[in-house]
């Protein structure tokens, strides 16, 4: 059966989770998490959680999906080994080098890849094949066709609803370079719900709306069945920074679509459960790339907040009251949006026609609402965005019991012995004395009352079975005593550890190289900078196919790889995602996110040549290769405008933008970021990283390979670049 799993920012939404029908649940600790600003779990939280979840059949799962700095590498390890000794399920994580020591280190931790790492093609699977990864959390961009057609040992999962990124998880630099706040560090600045202008050709198009790339909400409910045919097998929902009234609902949701499929029943919605959803949170929906949605109905130009539903018109303003005709009921608490000015309120005070307060307006009602804005206009329409009654229906949820099958055997001058069976767990409990009876014999009643005192346990008597002698006498104690034995064994065995807890050592192995030649690499764009760059570099990367089959017999030339692994095998190349570099064996680029020796240790099975993430400031790069004395091939780069995104929505055909018009998002900063579209939309920074300062200081600690990576620049600014590294 598929996993439905889900997520759980606090303790609160974890244990709405668990009794509303999760499968599993992903949550994080206070450090390495990729929502850093989601309540998460203390240690002592997590303990807690893993031991309830497991009481209940329930799986955990820990995201540790950041990028680990060295600085840092010793702390992750030890962490990992803090959930690895208290049971986790398995641990989400992003960072290669973590999840290469993690495995060597703690050989039965279940590791899952994060789509961070990017998991968007069959060689990606093979190479964490080879890191002894479980399973691979897939890239939001890919369809379910695209899924099924990667043939791997990993367990498949896949986002099912929720918010999406509009970049490529784990590609997304916007936040960072622009705000020094890393996505890949758990930090996000969700750069892309901002809004924007769209230029082209130096004149600014009118678009629908401002907000160019903040995504709808993920929904596949309504086509969930060719989710649930295919080889996916974690079903995952996005919400770690949702409340818990979301986790509620959406896990009820879900959880009533997997229950229908494998009773072979039609897949019809729960109508009550998908209104609620979309009045809890939605951004309107879209069905994502996963169902292959039109590019078209990806983006919410509107807005980027959470929409609700509508709750009716307004019949007329006045200084002191809004006039409401109601579709729905509205209570005192609730939240509003005046859509046409998106301003929102608390309805704290509802007054009926003859300006007498209510607690409630119903359905079809007319109400009046002080009137704290300016600008709304009759006619206007309002949404309600906080239903407290639909809030208090999924916090106040049903318990989730297990059902327990319990066998009495009570003869006389024995032992009063009690068998249970989970299902799964079973065992037997011998206590107390049967006696005969002086007075009033104990009844089959009497012992089923003081058994079935279990509400405050996570168990319920299925069935009772009672083999008993008459005229005995058992005291109340033995029984209560022995039910309460029952109960902890059962808790015991249900949240026992589910592997044997094996510790290597690892050894230190340093992988030290001697080379002390220096080398200059360039990134061109085109052929006039390719032929000017020449004679005067070690090494050239091109990223148009053309172009260096044009100059391959050079080998100087080498060809920077698609993003997405589409690529075919060639002699010489740049590689910018993992597949590839499994594939081709080519020189590592930044886009694979190192910034740790056990990223370039675990990388180096495949590459002689791995470049530092542009992410990493000069202390952090001192610590590598203080790890390695200096001595170690790796590349950084000193020069760039990186991408700042690389998305698979179409931004530039979406808002009606000519290809090869000179186009650019403008910020509210008036910021220009340059796009560029070969297949897929590039997002350039308008500033560049500069570490021509740092130079100095690289050689000194062991940098040997230095790059620039051009963009639009004439030979005059080329040569400029090129003295300042020289």
């Amino acid at each position: 059966m598929k996993e439905l799993l889900i997520p759980a920012g606090n303790m609160e939404c974890f244990k709405v989770a668990v009794h509303s029908g999760a499968d599993a649940i992903y949550l994080a600790g206070l450090r390495f998490g990729a929502r850093a600003y989601a309540g998460n779990f203390t240690d002592e939280e997590l303990i807690e959680a893993i031991k309830y979840a497991h009481l209940y059949g329930v799986k955990v799962n820990v995201t540790v999906n950041t990028l680990i700095y060295e600085s840092e590498i010793d702390d992750a390890i030890n962490y990992l080994e803090f959930l690895y000794k208290n049971g986790v399920d398995a641990v989400i994580i992003q960072d290669i080098g973590l999840i290469y020591v993690a495995k060597k280190k703690f050989p039965n931790l279940e590791i899952h890849a994060s789509t961070q790492v990017h998991n968007t093609n069959q060689n990606e699977l093979n190479l964490l094949e080879d890191l002894g990864v479980k399973r691979a959390v897939f890239a939001r961009e890919l369809s379910v066709d695209e899924i099924d057609s990667i043939t791997t040992s990993l367990e498949k999962e896949a986002f099912i609803h929720g918010a999406l990124c509009i970049s490529y998880s784990g590609e997304c630099l916007f936040s960072s370079i622009i705000l020094n706040r890393s996505g890949n560090r758990g930090e996000c600045a969700q750069m892309c719900r901002l809004p924007y202008k769209l230029e082209s050709d130096g004149k600014i198009i009118k678009t629908n709306g401002k907000f160019l790339l903040s995504p709808k909400d993920l929904n596949t409910s309504l086509s969930l069945k060719k989710v649930l045919d295919s080889s996916i097998y974690s079903l995952k929902i996005e919400g770690r920074m949702k409340s818990p009234e979301y986790v509620g609902c959406v896990t009820k949701l879900y959880r009533d679509l997997l229950d229908k499929y494998y009773r072979g029943e039609e897949l019809t919605i729960n109508q009550e459960l998908y209104d609620d959803l979309e009045l809890i949170f939605n951004r309107k929906y879209t069905k994502g790339f996963i169902l292959n949605e039109d590019n078209f109905n990806i983006i919410n130009n509107l807005t980027s907040n959470h929409q609700g539903v509508l709750l009716g018109k307004v019949l007329d303003v006045s200084k002191k009251y809004i006039k409401i005709k109601l579709n729905r009921e509205l209570n005192q608490g609730d939240g509003i949006r005046f859509n046409e000015i998106n301003e929102g309120m608390i309805a704290n005070f509802i007054y009926n026609e003859k300006e007498k307060l209510i607690n409630k307006g119903e359905k079809n009602s007319i109400i009046l609402l002080d009137n704290k804005f300016d600008g709304i206009k009759k006619d206007s329409t309002i949404n309600i965005t906080v239903d407290t009654k639909v809030r208090d229906k999924y916090i106040n949820y049903d318990k989730k019991y297990i059902g327990i099958n319990i066998k009495i055997k009570a003869k006389l001058n024995n032992k009063l012995v009690l068998s249970y069976s989970d299902g799964v767990n079973s065992g037997q409990v011998e206590y107390g004395d049967i006696s005969a009876s002086i007075n009033r014999p104990i009844t089959k009643e009497d012992i089923i009352k003081h058994i079935d005192r279990l509400k405050d346990t996570a168990y319920k008597i299925n069935s009772i079975n009672i083999d008993m002698d008459d005229n005995i006498f058992i005291n109340l104690k033995d029984i209560n005593e022995i039910r309460r034995i029952m109960v902890e064994e059962l808790n015991n065995k249900r949240t026992k550890i589910p592997y044997e807890i094996i510790i290597n050592e690892i050894k230190d192995n340093k992988n030290i190289d001697n080379t002390k030649d220096i080398n200059i690499s360039v990134l061109v764009r085109n052929e006039d900078q390719l032929k000017y760059v020449l004679d005067k570099v070690d090494r050239i990367y091109v990223d148009d196919i053309n172009l260096f089959n044009k100059y391959k017999d050079n080998n100087k030339v080498f060809f920077k790889t698609s993003r997405i692994g589409r690529d075919s095998l060639v002699e010489r190349t740049l590689s910018t995602e993992l597949g590839n570099l499994y594939k081709n064996h080519g020189i590592g680029d930044y886009y694979l996110n190192v910034t740790n020796h056990y990223s370039i240790d675990a990388l180096s099975k495949y590459s002689n040549l791995i470049t530092l993430s542009v992410e990493l400031r000069l202390p952090e790069i001192e610590n590598i290769m203080n790890y390695y004395n200096h001595h170690k091939n790796i590349e950084v780069v000193v020069y760039t405008l990186p991408d700042l995104m690389i998305l698979k929505y179409d931004l530039l055909k979406n808002n009606s933008c000519n290809y090869n018009s000179s186009n650019y998002l403008i910020d509210r900063n008036n910021d220009k970021y340059k796009i560029i579209y070969d297949g897929l939309t590039h997002i350039i920074s308008p500033k560049p990283i500069n570490r021509f300062n740092d130079i100095e200081r690289m050689k000194e600690i062991g940098i040997t390979n230095f790059r620039i990576e051009l963009l639009d620049e004439n030979e005059k600014e080329i040569d400029n670049l090129l003295n300042k590294i020289k």
